[in-house]
């Protein structure tokens, strides 16, 4: 691990190249390297940094941040981090007290904040550093991140998800199954969700997260749940546990596509669990047929474990597209009527993407087909077809969604293959918003050069149809 640079360090090295205007928080799911991270920075040669942590057997108060964060000042660092800043008495105040007093004298201190309880440092943000910070989200491990740190392939990330911590045990699955539910799952149900939120039912929320991790990327309306779970109460209480959840960067519930609101956010909710690896742990009966078996149970086996694989692709589709959403400032929702259902609808601020995965299970294009029809102004996207890939949409960069679903939703509308090329950097490599784009249509000839930051899927469809 120690030779392995995760992308967001890149951004938080920008930052600190630049006048001191926000304090930097780093926040993300437990076991996915953040302190690791810091330290990675902090150890730079030349980064003039200053590391504490308030993980102490007493949890310090006030004073102490105060004593560490002149330390910082007198020793003429450029950056003062603080690990498990949550832990400290009254955090935030004190560290908008301090943060205040710098920008008063003049101090050019640059201050990261990082804590294992990403629940406790949001409530913290919200009360008492509102306009004063900028969040940088560490997220689960990428298969591409994966494959360079562990080298795994993609059907090992597809079962074990990304937390690299825990990869040294799946050679024997009961034990890693047993460190994914007793040190992530449970630390984060019974340590984090509880001191951060009032939760009159701790067994129903577990309850709630285990039928959750049962249907990975089914859509379960919640009387259903509600008949399904003891002592569930109303809808209300669950629709509400499973934002508690999704806070937690444990799972969640996508809400149905709708022009109108209200009735998205009534419908029933499409469940993903953001890392494979909880999917996995929590279904010890799921696994690849062995081998030796005889041939007709084999293929009963083999075609019960191609539907749940096929779950578990759809899965990490959607949790890839929620991680890239929350970057971009997408939203990220379902469609279905009656017995037609696209996967996943996509919205950027000048697109309508729908997503259709193919991972194994039946094709569903009359859903597809009724989509466009309802919104002709969609770009239709299939992962797992032959324009993309499911092993190149999860080994691309995120960054670079985007302009694949484009490249794909204008080759099914014009009926060619349009191609795509930059003119700056690798093509996998993150857009920044001054990269030329250039979109081509070898039917016709057409093409047309756009700015990353220009982009618009109207525009480019009607200039490559001509």
């Amino acid at each position: 691990m120690a030779a392995y640079r995760r992308p967001f360090l890149d951004k938080l090295a920008e930052r600190f190249g630049e006048k001191a205007r926000f304090i930097q928080i780093l926040v993300g799911p437990r076991q996915v390297g953040k302190t690791y991270a810091a330290l990675q920075w902090v150890n730079n040669p030349g980064s003039k940094a200053v590391y504490v942590s308030a993980d102490q057997l007493v949890p310090p108060s006030a004073d102490w941040l105060r004593e560490q964060w002149e330390r910082a000042r007198s020793s003429g660092a450029r950056l003062l981090v603080v690990d498990e800043i949550q832990k400290v008495s009254r955090w935030s105040e004190a560290v908008k007290m301090l943060w205040e007093q710098d920008r008063q004298a003049g101090h050019a201190l640059h201050v990261l904040l990082l804590g294992s309880s990403s629940l406790l440092m949001q409530r913290g943000l919200t009360e008492s550093l509102a306009g004063r910070f900028e969040l940088t989200r560490c997220g689960h491990w990428s298969w591409p991140e994966c494959a360079e740190l562990l080298g795994w392939n993609l059907e090992q990330w597809l079962r074990y998800g990304g937390y690299p911590g825990a990869a040294a045990l799946v050679s024997d699955e009961p034990r890693w199954r047993a460190y994914i539910r007793d040190s992530m799952i449970e630390t984060v149900l019974a340590r984090d969700v509880l001191n951060a939120h009032i939760v009159t039912k701790p067994a129903l929320l577990r309850q709630l997260f285990g039928l959750v991790c049962q249907a990975p990327a089914r859509i379960v309306s919640y009387e259903k749940m509600v008949g399904q779970l003891t002592d569930a109460g109303n809808t209300t209480t669950l629709a509400h546990y499973l934002h508690v959840l999704a806070q937690s960067f444990l799972c969640g519930g996508l809400p149905k596509f709708s022009r109108g609101v209200t009735r998205s956010k009534a419908s029933s909710p499409k469940l993903i669990v953001f890392n494979n690896a909880l999917v996995t742990a929590m279904n010890p009966t799921q696994h690849p047929p062995p081998r030796g078996l005889p041939a007709t149970e084999r293929t009963e086996r083999s075609a019960h474990w191609a539907a749940w694989r096929g779950r578990l692709v759809e899965n990490a589709v959607g949790a890839t597209l929620l991680s890239a959403a929350e970057a971009e400032g997408w939203t990220v929702t379902y469609w279905r009527e009656r017995d037609l259902e696209v996967d996943f609808v996509v919205e950027t601020p000048t697109e309508l993407f729908a997503v259709e995965v193919k991972s194994g299970r039946p094709d569903r294009p009359a859903g597809l087909k009724a989509f466009l029809n309802r919104y002709p102004e969609a770009f239709p996207v299939v992962i797992g077809g032959d324009k993309l890939p499911v092993e190149y949409f999860f080994g691309s960069n995120p960054a670079n969604l985007r302009v694949d679903f484009l490249r794909c939703g204008l080759s099914e509308l014009l009926g060619a293959p349009v191609e795509v090329s930059r003119t700056s950097k690798m093509m996998n490599a993150k857009l920044s918003d001054f990269d030329m784009i250039n979109f081509t249509n070898p039917a016709n000839g057409k093409s047309g050069s756009y700015f990353a930051r220009e982009l618009d899927g109207a525009r480019i469809f009607k200039q490559l149809k001509g």
